[in-house]
């Protein structure tokens, strides 16, 4: 895998986790503890892209 494609896939994940996090903050049912750990696993997407971005 290129640094390219990993760089697009990293960022297609954090779309991806965007998109959820936004769904399950609109539920009515939202489990906060769910969200926070979406939250976290989003960061650290960002800092990883931000990171090989950088290199």
């Amino acid at each position: 895998m290129t640094m390219s494609s990993h760089l697009q896939e990293l960022r297609r994940k954090h779309s991806a986790l965007a998109e959820k996090v936004e769904a399950a903050q609109r539920s009515p049912s939202a489990d906060e503890l769910a969200i926070g750990e979406m939250k976290k696993q989003k960061l650290r997407l960002k800092e990883e892209i931000e990171r090989l971005s950088q290199n």
